[in-house]
């Protein structure tokens, strides 16, 4: 072939793909077209609307896409820690919470969220959850929703028995009500808590049970306490509820399970989330929504953590390929604005909660949510830094945050389900957890061997 027909050739085919390319992408740039973000989140109702709803984030920008990955809370847990720790770069934005972020913006594995424009207006933000998101006073993660703990109960059930819930109950009270309420045969249990082993799981609501029976994790020495009379009382409490009062197979159970099962009116009180609020109250597959009361957490020997503070946020990892585009996400997913687009579409108790003062200074909020005061209150009022009734050497309520609590509160939370279900009893589980331990915090070098 001539090198004129070659050049012809060439031509045409320079032309076609034009043409391809016109019609892939039409008014666009086929080189500006496509950055993708691989976003890791768990699987609950805010996420899940935050995931449907980021259509519109698309439609803005039509140079993302959100390529989403959305898993249970435990599994999220191990798939972020293992993809920053190695890094993996699987993800761009990491659904987080408050103790894994300090810990790797010190490892240097997190982008810092400086340079926010000044409509994001940081300032916006609650204290306490702007704090536990930081490190050496910068921002590292962007808080989605925030929450605390408290008791759910079903007031219609309440007024059948004649029982009045105080507003601030004990868990001595929580369990005569439970035995007073519980009715396998009409489907209700007395009382639904979290059952499946896991730092985030069973052990957020343990964590604070041991603190209201006085108890804590560590001593000033960071010498473990989990074999002391108070561990002992909370665990053997929270055992005995589950076992007599709870729902079949809670050891199964975490957030969403126990939602699910309160929403239909399978529970008569619930200590969880301050966040399972929205959904109880204006979920549309909620059967309770006019049956839902709630109070405080309850106590025993102290108030003093008795109710956890937690923050889910969105960070973006140094491996990540896509760090502009995860960022300029990660601020709209948390902005005013989407709180706004939330209330638009859902209506105003479904927005996400416990993050900036602007939602609660909201009419709109307050009038949708009866429960506004008391998560704010409940959140400002947190104090990880003294959460506990006796001197700790550590920060935080219901977890500790220390690298080396990812292993201590699933071995532990493993232990009391082996004791919930009866293969040990709770003796052996505080003996086991204490055991294993005290040789993860020899390792690390908090205590000699």
């Amino acid at each position: 072939m001539k090198p004129y027909a070659r050049r012809g050739a060439f031509a045409r085919r320079l032309s076609m793909l034009a043409i391809l390319s016109g019609l892939l992408c039409p008014g666009l740039a086929c080189a500006d077209v496509v950055t993708v973000v691989n976003i890791a989140t768990t699987n609950n109702p805010d996420m899940l609307e935050l995931q449907r709803l980021s259509a519109v984030f698309e439609k803005a920008n039509p140079g993302l896409r959100l390529n989403w990955h959305i898993m249970d809370e435990g599994v999220l847990r191990e798939r972020v820690t293992t993809d920053i720790t190695t890094s993996g770069g699987q993800f761009d934005l990491m659904t987080i919470g408050l103790m894994s972020t300090p810990l790797w913006a010190e490892q240097e594995w997190l982008v810092p969220m400086n340079d926010l424009p000044p409509g994001y207006d940081v300032d916006d933000l609650l204290k306490p959850v702007r704090a536990g998101l930081s490190s050496n006073g910068k921002l590292y993660a962007l808080p989605f929703y925030a929450e605390s703990s408290m008791t759910y109960y079903r007031k219609d059930l309440f007024a059948q028995k004649q029982l009045v819930m105080p507003t601030r109950p004990s868990w001595d009270e929580i369990a005569t009500f439970a035995a007073q309420l519980h009715d396998p045969a009409g489907g209700v249990a007395g009382i639904c808590l979290r059952g499946r082993p896991g730092w985030g799981e069973n052990m957020a609501l343990i964590g604070t049970m041991v603190n209201a029976f006085g108890g804590r994790w560590f001593d000033e020495q960071w010498q473990p306490q989990l074999d002391t009379p108070e561990w002992a009382q909370a665990v053997g409490l929270y055992v005995d509820l589950l076992r007599k009062y709870g729902p079949a197979d809670a050891v199964q159970n975490g957030f969403n399970e126990n939602l699910a099962l309160f929403a239909a009116g399978k529970c008569a009180m619930w200590i969880d989330a301050t966040v399972a609020a929205g959904t109880l109250y204006h979920g549309k597959n909620s059967k309770v929504f006019d049956k839902t009361a709630f109070v405080a957490a309850p106590t025993a020997t102290t108030a003093k953590g008795a109710q956890w503070l937690w923050v889910w946020a969105l960070a973006v990892p140094h491996s990540s390929k896509s760090k502009e585009a995860a960022k300029k996400f990660a601020m709209w997913a948390t902005s005013k604005e989407y709180i706004q687009l939330v209330a638009e579409k859902d209506g105003w108790g479904l927005a996400p909660p416990g993050t900036r003062k602007s939602t609660y200074a909201s009419a709109g909020y307050q009038k949708a949510s009866p429960y506004a005061d008391f998560v704010l209150d409940a959140i400002q009022s947190a104090d990880p830094d003294s959460p506990t009734l006796k001197p700790v050497p550590y920060v935080g309520i219901q977890l500790v945050t220390i690298p080396e609590f990812t292993s201590i509160g699933t071995v532990t939370g493993q232990a009391i389900a082996r004791a919930l279900v009866g293969r040990s009893s709770v003796e052996n589980a505080l003996k086991s957890a204490q055991t294993i331990t005290t040789r993860l915090m020899q390792q690390g070098r908090y205590i000699k061997y």
